[in-house]
């Protein structure tokens, strides 16, 4: 499990109920683990925005800021969100129409029960974390 560097960070997931909390953790886990094992991605920065644990691209600019939350209300739900003009959720909905329940085009929403697909998770992930890059080889 990786270490959390940003203390506010660790404060905002000490936060979360136990259940959410877990989940929020196996996602922060995944989006680390994508990242490190897809080229041109480089070191994450873990920060908050709007209150929300938040993953970025800083170091190469390779992708969009991916963040997750827990869904409001006591559903026990969670979600990843991403920049809603991105184009990305309308991406996934492209490739996973049944796989995922989305938001707009800003999230992917999770059940407190429900199996996440990890394999088709981690696509979505890698996706967003080199969203940039591929934009640049477009032009």
């Amino acid at each position: 499990m990786k270490r959390f560097g940003d203390p506010r960070v660790a404060a905002a997931f000490k936060a979360y109920g136990p259940n959410v909390r877990d989940r929020l953790m196996v996602l922060r886990e995944t989006i680390f683990e994508v990242a490190a094992a897809t080229d041109g991605v480089g070191v994450l920065t873990e920060t908050l925005k709007w209150g929300q644990p938040s993953y970025l691209t800083e170091q190469t600019g390779s992708g969009t800021t991916v963040r997750i939350d827990r869904l409001k209300g006591d559903s026990g739900g969670y979600a990843l969100y991403f920049h809603c003009q991105s184009g990305l959720v309308g991406q996934f909905r492209d490739l996973y129409p049944e796989t995922f329940s989305y938001e707009g085009e800003r999230a992917i929403h999770f059940g407190a029960k429900e199996r996440v697909p990890v394999r088709e998770l981690r696509h979505c992930i890698a996706l967003a974390l080199t969203h940039h890059l591929r934009k640049k080889r477009k032009k």
